[in-house]
């Protein structure tokens, strides 16, 4: 099944790979990360998914709402010409 793009969960991802790399780094001896790190970095991501996520939820949600004013409008013809049997 086919979805949409959701920045809120590419945002996540990328906070979540982030946190992953810094400890892989960490382990292969390249640099020195404190544990405390993770929290910041996972937190901060998760929060930053969520506002990308609401704001992309509010920016869907106002075009399908102007998108929904434009066809409200009376129909091309109302004489019955075009009546269904």
């Amino acid at each position: 099944m086919l979805h949409g793009f959701q920045p809120g969960r590419a945002v996540a991802g990328l906070a979540a790979l982030a946190a992953t790399l810094l400890f892989a780094g960490d382990a292969a001896g390249s640099w020195s990360t404190p544990w405390f790190v993770v929290f910041p970095v996972v937190f901060g991501g998760l929060a930053l998914a969520a506002g990308a996520g609401l704001t992309h939820y509010t920016l869907r949600r106002r075009l399908a709402m102007s998108a929904s004013r434009e066809g409200a409008a009376a129909p091309a013809s109302t004489s019955g010409s075009q009546a269904i049997r």
